[in-house]
């Protein structure tokens, strides 16, 4: 029944990094076999030096589409998304037009994704003030987690929510079993900007870190009052995690994520007007990166996504001032190796790059059963990768549809060669 085989000496399974061949059949695995079981006839990919590993699921992405498709668009994001070995994205319901907040708005959006999308798309429902009554016709349509803003979102259709928004939709989202993932920046801690500044240090004072501690604080409260999962997106700095870490014994569902901006950068590298380096959370120092990654590597944080949120180079080439540049971060085809970068500079294995941004995303996703693994029953969706493959990052070979990002020029580690989803090939010869 096999119709394709791709086979490794470095095959990341469940089980660990060993060789092997995966055997594909109606675009799911059938089997994992030993590194010569080829049947006679069936076209075989040998992956040479390359990993075999599960297809990234990416849980946070900005599609931007309908509505702001100059911005982004998921014909370009996809594919961006494909050569960068991430076979599955969530799309974020906000910085589209409509926003995803009513089943109606969701058609619209699956409608624009239909017959543009290169890779697995699947979608998060919004959580905005007065509409808790159509979070369960967004679950029964099929929205695979929702999202809210506790501080402005920086889009007039997707306003932030109060605590008693949120009690509003806690007891629906409790029911219903959908994580809900969270913006958490209080927004009584964020500090007027001063005009304009081309000075990063003067825009990280703005967003300090006590606005997500205090963010984290009623979300844990509110989860005592009524359980029901939460999940953190974009954490910026580990020093929150002392509240997550005493919610989670208290047996609370919380669940942290960080992006690769916040494991790669830091605040004091980040020259004079280079607004392509602002997102909110801001990106922290040093000290802050490296307890992020210690962080990550003991479990604290769940996972990594990318946050992918581009927009027309106008909107960032702003003369440089921070204040009144978008605020988001061009990513998406450059996850993987920029994660792998400093996981690699720091001893560890390529199986920790599956661990995190391809099982943890699959589970929080609920596409566990389906992706995230290589494995008997699992969708063919497959990346073969050279992890000591090294690469300047230029922007002209991302497919991204603006090319404007703060890797431009940075040396990484782990070079995509082929990603397949239901075992097509979708990039690479």
């Amino acid at each position: 029944m096999t119709d394709l085989v791709i086979r490794g000496r470095g095959v990341v399974t469940p089980d660990g990094v060993r060789s092997a061949s995966v055997h594909v059949a109606a675009g799911r695995i059938v089997k994992l076999g030993v590194w010569d079981d080829a049947p006679e006839g069936i076209p075989v990919v040998d992956a040479g030096e390359s990993l075999v590993m599960p297809g990234l699921v990416d849980t946070h992405v900005h599609m931007n589409e309908p509505g702001r498709t100059d911005w982004e668009g998921f014909e370009t994001g996809t594919r961006a998304a494909a050569a960068g070995g991430v076979t599955t994205i969530l799309d974020m319901p906000l910085n589209s037009i409509p926003a995803t907040t009513t089943v109606d708005a969701l058609e619209i959006k699956r409608k624009a994704a239909r017959e543009k999308s290169v890779v697995n798309v699947e979608f998060i429902g919004g959580v905005v003030p007065g509409n808790a009554g159509d979070l369960e016709g967004l679950r029964d349509a099929g929205v695979r987690a929702f999202k809210c803003f506790l501080s402005p979102s920086g889009v007039d259709e997707f306003p932030a929510v109060t605590e008693h928004d949120l009690r509003e939709a806690f007891p629906v989202l409790a029911r219903l079993g959908l994580p809900l993932m969270v913006h958490a920046e209080d927004p009584a801690r964020l500090l007027p900007g001063r005009g304009s500044s081309r000075k990063y240090t003067d825009y990280l004072a703005t967003r300090p870190v006590v606005a997500e501690h205090e963010a984290i604080t009623l979300l844990v409260r509110l989860m005592e009052w009524c359980p029901t999962p939460v999940h953190i997106v974009h954490l910026s700095s580990a020093s929150s995690l002392d509240i997550v870490r005493i919610a989670r014994a208290k047996g609370l569902p919380l669940t942290v994520e960080t992006c690769p901006h916040y494991l790669t950068f830091a605040a004091e590298e980040i020259p004079n007007g280079a607004t392509e380096y602002k997102c909110a959370p801001p990106i922290r120092d040093k000290t802050e990166r490296d307890a992020m990654w210690q962080a990550l590597i003991a479990g604290d944080i769940d996972l990594v996504a990318s946050d992918h949120s581009p927009c027309p180079p106008a909107m960032k080439a702003t003369k440089g001032d921070f204040f009144s540049a978008w605020g988001g971060i061009a990513s998406l085809q450059l996850s993987l190796p920029a994660v792998w970068t400093g996981a690699r500079a720091r001893g560890l294995k390529p199986n920790r790059i599956a661990q995190w941004m391809s099982a943890a995303t699959a589970r929080l996703a609920g596409l566990q059963s389906q992706k995230g693994a290589l494995a008997a029953g699992y969708d063919a969706d497959i990346v073969l990768w050279d992890p000591e493959q090294r690469f300047v990052v230029d922007p002209a070979t991302l497919l991204h549809r603006h090319k404007l990002t703060p890797y431009a020029g940075r040396e990484l580690f782990g070079k995509v060669s082929a990603t397949y989803v239901g075992g097509r090939r979708i990039f690479g010869g």
